[in-house]
């Protein structure tokens, strides 16, 4: 079945994660960035999703998290700033508005 794997050869086959990991250290280090692992990608991911207001049941599903409650338990950090931004936010809203 086309489109199967993340990371197909040539031949449509799976490519073993050790060579994934290789290709990846090898792009990081030519764009002078320090290696990393595919997971550091995926928690970037969904840091910056959150923090630019993708509702957690989306990036949830898109982890293939079972429950957004994982998700958010996972991310908390994340989430407790949005909302003190969001609180800041509608504190100006409303203070402007009674004025």
């Amino acid at each position: 079945m086309a489109g199967e794997y993340a990371f197909p050869s040539s031949n449509g086959r799976p490519i073993s994660p050790d060579s994934v990991l290789h290709m990846l250290h090898w792009v990081l280090e030519r764009a002078g960035l320090p290696p990393l692992r595919f997971h550091d990608l995926r928690h970037t991911f969904s840091t910056l999703a959150l923090q630019n207001g993708v509702d957690i049941k989306t990036v949830s599903g898109m982890l293939g998290h079972y429950s957004a409650g994982f998700t958010l338990d996972t991310y908390a950090h994340v989430t407790i700033a949005a909302q003190k931004e969001a609180t800041k936010t509608m504190g100006n809203l409303l203070g402007n508005s009674i004025r």
